[in-house]
């Protein structure tokens, strides 16, 4: 391809119909040839992924939230180093379900480590780097929660069992987010039909990137 590629990743509460949304976006690229790769945070690597079944157990419900951020940025560092980097240097286009903005937003807002404080480590773990596009799937908590208890092959995590108050926050988080950075964060409605968001989602997409490709 002669140039690096390009690096999406979708954001949102909990139910918000990310992984969904990915596989429709991926369907859409592999229908014009254009070489991409799906993957995932925390995850995507062996390594990665035996962190994850760490941070997710919902038996571990006494990890200290500095634990939990610095987890998350140890998984994104290798995933980074190992799965990312090198798609992106190959020209893939690489779809992750979720990367830093998670961080912030669950450990720093919601959590309240402080949004700079989880930044910082992330900016170590990741080297700077940040997506070139996000998709942040807006839904009201109590409408992606229902969709998680209504769903029989989606798995109930530790942050799945969080309180209400607490999906709540991740919402005002990724709302500040979103409007802090413009240029790069697109919010969608994810309360809508799955149809209606993925022709907005696709509509962007050619918008900001397909042109380039």
């Amino acid at each position: 391809m002669g140039r690096e590629g390009f690096f999406i990743t979708l954001e949102g509460g909990e139910g918000s119909g990310k992984t969904t949304i990915i596989g429709r976006l991926a369907a859409y690229l592999q229908n014009r040839s254009l070489p991409y790769l799906i993957t995932r945070e925390p995850g995507g690597i062996e390594i990665a992924e035996k962190i994850r079944s760490i941070i997710l157990d919902p038996a571990h419900t006494a990890m200290d939230a500095r634990t939990e951020a610095l987890l998350y940025a140890a998984s994104r560092s290798q995933h980074l180093a190992e799965r990312v980097e090198p798609a992106l240097k190959a020209g893939l286009i690489v779809l992750c379900d979720r990367f830093v903005d998670s961080s912030l937003v669950y450990q720093g807002y919601a959590r309240g480590l402080g949004m700079e404080e989880v930044r910082a480590i992330n900016q170590f773990a990741t080297g700077g780097r940040m997506p070139d596009l996000t998709f942040y799937l807006d839904i009201e908590p109590e409408v992606g929660l229902a969709r998680i208890t209504a769903s029989g092959d989606r798995e109930i995590n530790r942050l799945d069992l969080e309180s209400l108050a607490f999906h709540q926050k991740v919402r005002e988080g990724y709302r500040m987010i979103a409007e802090a950075n413009p240029r790069r964060i697109v919010t969608l409605d994810a309360g809508r039909p799955l149809h209606v968001v993925e022709r907005e989602l696709i509509h962007t997409l050619e918008d900001r990137l397909l042109k380039d490709f």
